[in-house]
């Protein structure tokens, strides 16, 4: 009796984690997680916020999660080129950040190399949209899916935990904007 429960037990937990693998395989080869929000201020008020390193501290919701995290800016701090790397706990990891395109006042676009907990390369990007007497301002990131991301993506909803970041920030934002 106990042999048959058990090889069932088996059985069952081998056929699930075959389905676990075979539905992760057919999942998405890439990732794109966007938020967007309304900010009473023209764009050129916006986008020093976001196209200068040292400005983030004002509205990115990475800076307050560990209090201990080890900041270095490279030799320039905004614009294209400007560098910005982090070491920090479980909350924030560790990686670095390289803006690599900057239109202004309508877009920034960063390099983001996650080092830790997961090695990651993903593209960011701001855009900020004027709208009568708003800019609509959206973040986003969008990456390739490594097979074992995707089947963390099967337990964790990323959009979720990255879009409540991102909504965090871009709601810091608006509030250090329309100052």
């Amino acid at each position: 009796m106990f042999n048959t429960i058990a090889v069932i037990a088996v059985i069952v937990i081998a056929v699930s984690l075959a389905a676990v693998l075979v539905i992760a395989a057919t999942r998405p080869d890439t990732f794109r997680v966007a938020r967007s929000t309304s900010i009473k201020a023209p764009p050129d008020a916006i986008f020093p916020l976001i196209d200068d390193f040292r400005n983030w501290s004002a509205w990115s919701p990475y800076e307050t999660k560990d209090p201990d995290m080890k900041r270095s800016f490279g030799a320039i701090t905004k614009g294209k080129g400007a560098e910005y790397a982090w070491e920090g706990d479980r909350n924030v990891g560790s990686g670095r950040m390289e803006i690599t395109g900057a239109a202004t006042p309508s877009k920034v676009a960063l390099d983001l190399h996650m080092l830790t907990p997961f090695k990651a390369d993903n593209v960011v990007e701001f855009t900020l949209q004027p709208e009568s007497d708003a800019t609509n301002v959206t973040w986003a990131m969008n990456g390739h899916v490594p097979y074992f991301a995707k089947i963390l993506h099967m337990f964790f909803d990323m959009d979720r935990m990255v879009g409540r970041d991102f909504e965090a920030g871009l709601a810091k934002l608006k509030a250090a904007a329309e100052r």
